[in-house]
């Protein structure tokens, strides 16, 4: 059988590129091999005599093929001529297979990280109306930009490293004092852990409290990112029925089976809007003592409650290690922030700080040592007052234009808080089609339906008002009506 033979044409040189010769000379070899142009054991030339063929000074091909030495591509022995490596294959080519390599799959974790399931019609690009975007026009972003400022400048902790991954310690404080005050929750600053969104907060949460197969309670309809966290986590998603004062625990005293978790949102029910009275939070803390769950409370936009007095958060009612408190600053100032917490138990603190700092959990720095400034500074109440006054002016207008216009296509309530409204149709209607063409039109609703585990309700959309001017309702309302009425 005859040797394998080098050709020198194998090697061409771009003499006025950028690249140094040596490493041409390397990476054309490297090239034919890779292809399998060049096999194992074909001979090379010396490097004098690819230096003369090349017209290049034999200290270039010298340096080449040092290259390909240190990366095994060829090997050389005194007083023999520098062949290709012995048992190489093609790159990426598998033993006895030289066609293309498989793509790689995910596991079976993988693929419930990864599921999608808002579903059909809910749409992540920005537009008009869209739920859960907070008013980006009323933002002080000249007070903010002095805070981050004097944060870069000022900041030089070791927080900087990998101290105190759970949150810097004067945003935990200045978040315990606003707790306390503004929503009767009391708790050491280091029982708030700092995370950079709600989905990281529920993620963490619902690995660290719950094993594969485990049953948790989530409302319905309810937050679609409590779900997705819920199931890929691997646990079993047990309806719980949602009704005009919230979640009802008491309807779900004939089902078998106790919950790990509880996942409620009450003091505005995602997505319809719903304030659970004391006697309903009252049943669900004693429910979830019966069954040894913990309650996963997402105080879902609290802090825009547009008139009396909001009602104490459950965290407040419990007893201690009951209810674990979660809040984000991404309705309230902007979801580009990435900073959310929860207030865990005094138990928990340790080994949640050591799953936090495993999975990198970990807020940015310097956006949680400006924020910490914005609090302490009052610009954050500030904030507050001021967008209270302009979602309850556009959620009011939202409601008024959706009324007058197709009052008689469906079904909406005045909002009391919030950043959206969640409106329900009267006759059946595909409102994933819907969402749709409303977003072609440059709308971001939602559709209602992929908010519920099951199929056992009305169809409507989930339509977002506190980022949005008057023209754009109207805008809104108009497209909409077209298109039932069409």
């Amino acid at each position: 059988m005859a040797e394998p033979v080098f050709s020198e044409g194998i090697v061409t040189l771009d003499r006025a590129g950028d690249i140094p010769l040596p490493e041409q000379i390397y990476r054309e070899v490297r090239q034919a091999v890779r292809t399998g142009l060049l096999t194992s054991g074909t001979r090379l030339p010396s490097t004098r005599r690819l230096a003369l063929s090349l017209d290049v000074a034999r200290n270039t091909v010298n340096t080449a093929y040092e290259l390909l030495q240190a990366e095994g591509i060829i090997s050389v022995r005194p007083g023999a001529a520098p062949r290709i490596a012995e048992n190489l294959l093609p790159e990426g080519a598998p033993p006895g297979s030289p066609g293309r390599v498989a793509d790689p799959v995910l596991s079976g974790r993988g693929e419930r990280l990864a599921v999608n399931l808002r579903g059909e019609g809910w749409l992540s690009d920005d537009g008009a109306l869209r739920p859960g975007a907070p008013a980006l026009d009323c933002f002080p972003y000249e007070e903010w930009a002095r805070c981050l400022r004097r944060a870069a400048r000022h900041e030089r902790s070791a927080d900087l490293q990998y101290r105190n991954y759970t949150g810097v310690p004067a945003l935990k404080r200045q978040l315990a004092r606003h707790l306390a005050a503004e929503r009767g929750v009391r708790a050491a600053p280091d029982q708030i852990l700092v995370t950079g969104s709600m989905q990281a907060s529920l993620a963490l949460l619902s690995q660290a409290l719950a094993d594969t197969g485990d049953e948790v309670w989530l409302e319905n309809p309810g937050y679609l990112g409590a779900r997705t966290a819920f199931h890929a986590a691997g646990l079993r998603i047990r309806p719980l029925p949602v009704d005009a004062q919230g979640a009802d625990a008491a309807q779900m005293s004939a089902v078998g089976g106790a919950p790990k978790l509880i996942y409620v949102t009450p003091s505005h029910h995602y997505p319809l809007g719903a304030r659970m009275p004391l006697a309903r939070r009252l049943a669900l803390l004693e429910a979830a003592r019966s069954a040894g769950a913990v309650i996963l409370e997402d105080d879902y936009d609290s802090e825009f409650l547009f008139s009396g007095r909001p009602v104490a958060a459950l965290y407040g009612l419990a007893a201690e290690g009951q209810v674990i408190y979660l809040g984000t600053f991404s309705k309230s100032l902007m979801p580009g922030l990435h900073v959310a917490f929860c207030v865990v138990p005094s138990p928990l603190v340790e080994p949640m700080s050591q799953l936090m700092r495993n999975m990198g959990c970990a807020a940015n720095v310097q956006a949680q040592a400006a924020l910490a400034r914005f609090m302490d500074g009052g610009a954050y109440q500030k904030h507050l007052k001021l967008i209270r006054h302009v979602y309850e002016e556009r959620g009011t207008h939202l409601f008024e234009t959706l009324n007058r216009r197709l009052g008689n296509r469906l079904e909406v309530a005045p909002p009391t808080g919030n950043v959206q409204v969640a409106v329900k149709f009267r006759d059946p209607v595909d409102d994933a089609g819907v969402a749709r063409a409303m977003q072609k039109k440059g709308f971001s609703v939602s559709p209602l339906s992929s908010c519920y585990l099951d199929r056992d309700h009305r169809n409507g959309l989930i339509i977002g008002f506190a980022g949005a001017t008057a023209e754009q309702i109207e805008r809104g309302a108009e497209a909409l009506a077209g298109l039932l009425e069409a």
